[in-house]
């Protein structure tokens, strides 16, 4: 381990980039950094994301509210480049004053309702339509504490292990060890609640597990960070049983393609305006388009 320390100024200041690849976005003020305007789509709902596991999740939400025949739920998904400093432009601040995807805009209120926060949207959007939550008050309430769970424990996963272990420029034994700690434990909190029900609320598939799934789920997959055999991830079986049954349902294998700009080609779907853009628009063929 180095014996290098850090003693911390008085007053911190906001000097060069510290690394890492999101240096060249991060600063430690809020609001816009240019104008640009949001594009507008034709549906009632109008989500700005990318198909991080936060944008995943929403994106999923939608497409089982369409899969259980919502018309209401049609939506149009604009790709917001996150590397590209698009979410400090003026018309998304306007929706999301903290510059994070997902946004959502419901364009079917009057005036036009703003949702961030993505368990917020979720729930918006489970209250909207009337699904994906228990309605008498036990399930709802180990629902919404599950969903809450998540939100929590996200900033330990993405902001603590994921960031030291994948993304700063060195890799440093102590933030890895500690925050590897904390990321199993919560493997361990999950995979025992999930020893005892087959989903996470309970009997029934909700917005916890839609909240759940693209982080610990892809995580057990190996899909966040290449970390699973780091993790162990083996280990724990009742998250690698719950990951599987939530990847075959097919409103899952859409939403986790939108506003999606890496990977396969078939699995990209960089903007989605139409049910048919998942056969028609999708990273594949807009290529053969191209050539």
């Amino acid at each position: 381990m180095s014996d290098n320390t850090f003693t911390p100024p008085k007053v911190w200041k906001w000097e060069a980039p510290s690394g890492g690849a999101f240096a060249h976005i991060n600063r430690p003020v809020a609001g816009a950094t240019h104008e640009q305007d949001l594009p507008v789509g034709r549906h009632p709902l109008q989500l700005y994301s990318l198909a991080t596991p936060n944008g995943v999740k929403v994106a999923v939400m939608l497409e089982e509210l369409l899969a259980r025949g919502h018309a209401g739920a049609e939506y149009d998904a604009h790709l917001i480049r996150i590397t590209k400093g698009e979410q400090f432009g003026s018309g998304f601040v306007e929706l999301n004053p903290n510059s994070k995807i997902p946004v959502l805009l419901d364009r079917s209120m009057d005036p036009p309702l703003r949702v961030f926060e993505s368990g917020a949207i979720l729930l918006y959007l489970a209250d909207k339509f009337g699904e994906f939550v228990p309605k008498d008050v036990h399930g709802r309430t180990e629902c919404l504490s599950w969903l809450f769970w998540q939100m929590g424990s996200a900033p330990i996963l993405g902001g603590g292990f994921g960031h030291f272990y994948a993304y700063a420029p060195k890799k440093y034994e102590y933030p890895i060890n500690r925050y590897t700690m904390e990321v199993k434990r919560q493997l361990d909190v999950l995979d025992r609640r999930l020893a005892e029900a087959e989903y996470v609320a309970g009997a029934d598939y909700t917005i916890a597990d839609m909240a759940i799934w693209p982080w610990y789920g892809a995580l057990v997959r190996n899909e966040v960070y290449g970390a699973a055999e780091f993790l162990d991830a083996a280990s724990y079986t009742n998250v690698q049983r719950w990951a599987e049954i939530i990847a075959r349902r097919p409103a899952v294998g859409r939403g986790q393609i939108v506003n999606r700009t890496w990977g396969p080609p078939e699995k990209q779907l960089p903007e989605r305006h139409d049910a048919s853009d998942f056969e028609l628009r999708t990273g594949d063929k807009l290529e053969g388009e191209a050539g």
